[in-house]
C-alpha cells in the first residue's frame, strides 16, 4: 500500500509542478507529500482507537512539514499540497481523489458541536493559495475556488467561485483540466457587479437629465 501509494503521489506531483525534475526530487523535497503519507500513518492509528498517539504524530507532522492534518480527516488517493505552509484540514473533513491543494489553505469548522462540521471536497477539486472553505459545506467535482475565497455555502460539480464571500463566475471556455491557483479566466462577479451599478446610474442620469430639458422645454 505505501510503495503504491508514494508511485502515484509522486506521479501526480510531477505532472502538476514543472519545477519538479526527478522522482528523486519529491520524495525527498515535498513537504505536502511527506505531510499525507505521515497522515496515512496517523490515520491508522486513530482507526486503531489509538487516539493520543495519532494525535502526537500529527503534531509532529505539523512541526516537520508546516501542514495541519487531523487524524480523522478522510483523504483520497493523489492528493497534492503545493508549497504547502500553512495548509489546516480540520478532523471531520474528507477529500476524494486528485485534488489539489496550495499553501495557505482551511478546510475548517464553524461550529463547536460535535459531529459533521468541515467540508467535503468531492475529485478533481482544485483549492486555490489562501482560500477558506468553512463548515459541513459540499464541494463538487471538478469545482474551483479561487485564490483568497471565503466559501461557506456548497459548490456545484464543475463550478468556479472567487471572491468573499465565494462567488459563482461565468467563464469564457470551458473548465480546463487544470487551473493553477483554482484561478479561472473570468470576470470578477464582484466588478461586474458595480459594472452593472454604473451603467444602470448612467442610464437613470441621462433620463433625469431628458425629464428635466422637457420640464424647461414647456
Amino acid at each position: 500500500m505505501s510503495f503504491e501509494f508514494l508511485r502515484e503521489s509522486i506521479r501526480a506531483y510531477r505532472e502538476h509542478d514543472p519545477a519538479a525534475r526527478s522522482s528523486l526530487e519529491v520524495l525527498l523535497c515535498y513537504p505536502g507529500l511527506h505531510a499525507v503519507f505521515g497522515h496515512k500513518c496517523a490515520h491508522a492509528l486513530w482507526r486503531l482507537g489509538l487516539r493520543l498517539p495519532a494525535r502526537f504524530l500529527a503534531y509532529l507532522i505539523r512541526m516537520w512539514t508546516g501542514i495541519e492534518i487531523h487524524p480523522a480527516a478522510r483523504i483520497g488517493r493523489r492528493l497534492v499540497i503545493d508549497h504547502g505552509m500553512g495548509v489546516v484540514i480540520g478532523e471531520t473533513a474528507e477529500l476524494g481523489d486528485n485534488i489539489m491543494l496550495y499553501h495557505q489553505v482551511t478546510l475548517g469548522g464553524t461550529s463547536l458541536e460535535a459531529g459533521k462540521r468541515h467540508p467535503t471536497l468531492a475529485s478533481g477539486v482544485i483549492v486555490g493559495a489562501g482560500a477558506k472553505v468553512l463548515g459541513p459545506v459540499q464541494i463538487g467535482q471538478n469545482a474551483r475556488i479561487g485564490a483568497n475565497a471565503v466559501v461557506l455555502h456548497d459548490v456545484p460539480a464543475g463550478v468556479s467561485v472567487v471572491g468573499i464571500p465565494a462567488r459563482p463566475v461565468e467563464r469564457h471556455q470551458p473548465c480546463p483540466d487544470f487551473d493553477a491557483y483554482g484561478t479561472p479566466d473570468a470576470p470578477d462577479p464582484v466588478e461586474c457587479e458595480i459594472a452593472e451599478l454604473r451603467a444602470e446610474l448612467a442610464r437613470m442620469r441621462e433620463r433625469l437629465e431628458k425629464l428635466a430639458g422637457d420640464r424647461d422645454g414647456k
